[in-house]
């Protein structure tokens, strides 16, 4: 599902900084795979990379066999809204607008649904993630744990090939977090859900980790 080829990443800015280097790594489909590492070790660099949300590298980043640097910037955008989701440490939901309205937004950008089947399909992610309840609620109302059960399922909305995670449970308390990590698990093993993640927690046993140090893969 995801493939990454000799991967260079270079900062500019003060000075030159080789960040990542030579990275060779390969998820399979359904797999739930973290990033480890130490601070400042290239964990959310090489997420950003993977994910086409950072397209300044050198080698081939490869998803579901199609090369990134294939696509235009319009394909590029389309892929992303398509077959990736993104799930971060802060939700980045719409703060006034209802569970449900977040949940769908990014249905109605990709326009695959009409939007009473794209309500259809919201409620049945908030419904696998046990808010339902809460559809019609302002997400500024919900809870930090309720919130990030709606981003989750504004991730999955149109059935990524595969999901993204940047530290999605470094704003939760200990409690939220690992039913944060308890979903994204079951996502994998129930429904072979694809799911990358960078954490700082190696508490958390993802079926491989990709270990990190100065910007090369360890193990």
């Amino acid at each position: 599902m995801l493939e990454a080829r000799h991967l260079d990443k270079y900062f500019r800015e003060p000075v030159k900084f080789h960040v990542l280097k030579d990275i060779n790594i390969k998820v399979e489909k359904g797999e739930f795979v973290s990033i480890v590492g130490s601070s400042g070790s290239g964990k959310s660099t090489l997420l950003y990379t993977l994910s086409s949300l950072d397209t300044d590298y050198d080698g081939e980043v490869l998803i579901d066999h199609t090369d990134l640097r294939s696509l235009s910037n319009d394909q590029l955008a389309r892929l992303r809204n398509s077959s990736i989701g993104f799930i971060f440490q802060s939700h980045y939901l719409l703060p006034d607008f209802t569970a449900i309205d977040n949940v769908m937004l990014p249905g109605l950008k990709l326009g695959r649904l009409s939007k009473q089947e794209l309500l259809t399909a919201a409620l049945e992610k908030l419904d696998l993630l046990d808010i339902r309840d809460e559809a019609d609620k302002a997400v500024n109302k919900l809870s930090g744990g309720q919130q990030q059960r709606v981003a989750i399922a504004r991730a999955l909305i149109n059935d990524p090939k595969i999901v993204f995670c940047d530290e999605p449970t470094g704003n939760l308390d200990s409690k939220n977090a690992r039913m944060v990590f308890d979903l994204l698990k079951e996502l994998a093993h129930g429904l072979s859900q694809t799911i990358l993640m960078v954490t700082h927690d190696e508490s958390y046993k993802t079926d491989r980790q990709i270990r990190l140090h100065d910007g090369q893969v360890v193990s």
